[in-house]
């Protein structure tokens, strides 16, 4: 899509046959804003009293407050140099290890492990250990530097 095609055949994908990939993608947003605008009541998600205080001490001042936390998804955190150089690092890296683990994290975990594939066992082993080492490592550093 970006010309790596080019360059290597990992990256070699032919967009035009897999349109339907798109009409997910467009779906997928649809379906998260027709909720949000009209199925969502507005009441707050319940925290125990360890995550708030651990929220606390990572900058997330109103944390179980609201359903999704300012100090994420503001439009002035996502428009700053560090919001945008999230979006932009974490969406390639999501992109790339879709592709290059052959599928997605409920692909493998449900369809993948239910056939008994070790394929699907490896990769969900390895998004496991990926989001221990995000959430433990890699946020405390992201918000509280």
């Amino acid at each position: 899509m970006g010309g790596a095609g080019k360059y290597a055949d990992f990256f070699r994908f032919d967009w035009k046959a897999q349109r339907w990939n798109l009409v997910v993608v467009v779906g997928a947003i649809l379906g998260g804003f027709l909720t949000v605008q009209f199925l969502s009541d507005g009441s707050t998600i319940d925290l125990s009293s360890n995550t708030i205080n651990d929220l606390k001490t990572l900058g997330f001042t109103n944390a179980g407050e609201a359903l999704l936390p300012p100090e994420i998804f503001s439009w002035d955190a996502v428009l700053s140099l560090k919001g945008l150089s999230i979006l932009v690092i974490a969406g390639f890296l999501v992109g790339f290890g879709t592709r290059y683990a052959g599928g997605c994290t409920s692909g493998h975990a449900i369809s993948g492990l239910s056939n008994l594939q070790k394929p699907s066992l490896v990769a969900v082993i390895g998004f496991f250990i990926g989001g221990l080492i995000m959430t433990h490592f890699i946020l405390p550093l992201i918000f509280t530097a």
